[in-house]
C-alpha cells in the first residue's frame, strides 16, 4: 500500500479526529480512503451522466417515455 504524507487544516484535522474518536472509523487513513472511494464513485456517476447528455445532444429526439428514461438512468447508476 502506498504511504503518503498530507497536510490538513486545523478544522479538517479536528473533524477527522472526531470521526475516529466516535469510532466511525478506526483511523484517519481509513476515513480518507473511504472519502476517496466516495469521490471516485461520484466522479464515475458524473462521467456517466456527462456521456449520456453528450450522446443525447447529438442523437436528436427519442420516443422513450420519461418513465423509461428515468428507469434506465436509475438502473445505470445502481447497477
Amino acid at each position: 500500500m502506498a504511504r503518503q504524507s498530507i497536510s490538513l487544516t486545523p478544522p479538517n484535522d479536528k473533524w477527522l479526529k472526531s470521526q475516529v474518536d466516535n469510532q466511525e472509523y478506526s483511523s484517519k487513513s481509513e476515513l480518507v480512503n473511504d472519502l476517496i472511494r466516495q469521490a471516485r464513485k461520484q466522479q464515475a456517476e458524473i462521467d456517466w451522466l456527462r456521456t449520456k447528455l453528450e450522446r443525447a445532444e447529438t442523437s436528436g429526439f427519442t420516443s422513450d417515455t420519461k418513465e423509461q428514461i428515468l428507469a434506465e438512468a436509475k438502473a445505470a447508476v445502481n447497477g
